[in-house]
């Protein structure tokens, strides 16, 4: 009986100490940012989709896991091939010349995708990095686990990078809002534009209030010659326990002098995409969400097909699958994205474009079209 109480008091101090070292942990490390308060609260308390303490889309989107849900995942990891979900060999990527860019004509486009969601471009002479996830390696609150980055023949560091007018945010989940490179890129930015709430994560990682932008959904704004628009999408937010729907998720529109961009941010397939072509279209190129999708979370991540459909839907013209080659975030092979996007933007005539991690393009270029993922094992 003795043994018994011993075993039992033991058991107990380890989830008393599991629970307190996991509150602890959530109050104090710093990547899963701040709260929102004062003027910032107040200021999201009157958009007209924050209800309750919580940010709504504009459709009904469903997120309760299933037994299901839940089993179908757990079956793939344990019993099923995963193989072909992370490259087996090295990605080689372009070398990324810094001073190419820079020289690159203001008068036309330039763009470099560092793989994932992660943008770098130059438009009207201004240059914009775009849900940068550089310094950090995993997709994760955690440095020890979580999803990590693909095997590239060379990451970009931030000390590679060009000098950044404007960082655009589309929304806080850690594989497009990422704590070390934040604080790395703080002396390397301008601006910060972001979705409302968003900026109470800046903050606490020491960014200056006055270098913040926040924006509602349909909101617009004026910098350096550029219109950019902050768009709904159908999605969600969070970094912590508890903290979902609380800070706003978004797309964003990018009008330039003679270039019109629309990068998609998460979102699963949803009516607001032909408004945004109503509104902002026809776009030169579109930057849409291809990857992380499954059955299971079908509401907030769109399947290859329908990325084809929301392009379309948004008037775009060039299509470029994002939110793929670099995590391994879902249950399919880290081809099948691409490779299902290809074959439905074949059917209904859709160009696709699809550079190379690290490869510098504009409109012009064509030598980009190759599916070069063919070649990586």
């Amino acid at each position: 009986m003795k043994l018994f109480k011993r075993i039992m008091l033991i058991l107990f101090t380890i989830v008393i100490l599991i629970v307190v070292t996991t509150i602890i942990f959530f109050r104090t490390a710093p990547q899963i940012g701040g709260k929102p308060s004062g003027d910032r609260l107040e200021r999201m308390k009157g958009s007209p989709n924050f209800i309750n303490g919580k940010f709504q889309n504009t459709v009904e989107t469903k997120m309760e896991m299933t037994w299901e849900m839940i089993r179908k995942p757990l079956r793939h990891y344990l019993f099923e091939d995963k193989s072909l979900k992370n490259p087996r060999k090295t990605i080689s990527v372009k070398t990324f010349d810094r001073d190419e860019f820079n020289s690159h004509p203001n008068d036309s486009l330039a763009f470099v995708w560092f793989g994932h969601s992660t943008i770098l471009m130059k438009i009207n002479g201004v240059t914009l990095l775009i849900d940068p996830v550089i310094v950090g390696k995993r997709a994760s609150m955690f440095s020890f686990m979580g999803p990590e980055r693909f095997d590239y023949s060379h990451h970009i560091t931030i000390e590679e990078l060009p000098k950044i007018d404007a960082v655009i945010l589309s929304h806080d989940h850690y594989d497009h809002l990422d704590y070390p490179t934040i604080k790395a890129l703080n002396d390397k930015v301008d601006r910060f534009y972001i979705p409302l709430g968003v900026g109470a994560h800046l903050e606490e990682w020491g960014v200056q209030p006055d270098q913040i932008t926040e924006l509602n959904w349909w909101d617009e704004i004026e910098f350096q010659g550029l219109n950019l628009a902050l768009t709904p999408t159908r999605h969600f937010s969070g970094r912590g326990f508890g903290d979902r729907f609380k800070t706003l998720w978004g797309s964003w529109v990018i009008i330039g002098s003679n270039k019109r961009m629309y990068f998609s941010g998460d979102s699963g397939y949803f009516p607001g995409f032909k408004e945004i072509g109503e509104k902002y279209g026809p776009f030169d190129l579109t930057f849409m969400e291809c990857g992380a999708y499954n059955e299971g979370w079908s509401e907030i991540h769109m399947f290859p097909e329908e990325t084809a459909q929301a392009h379309l839907d948004v008037k775009g013209k060039l299509l470029m699958p994002i939110h793929w080659g670099k995590f391994d975030l879902a249950l399919h092979p880290w081809k099948e994205s691409v490779n299902r996007l290809a074959e439905k933007a074949k059917a209904e005539s859709i160009p696709l474009f699809t550079p190379q991690v690290g490869q510098m393009v504009s409109l012009s270029d064509s030598s980009d079209l190759d599916s070069w993922w063919e070649n990586v094992d």
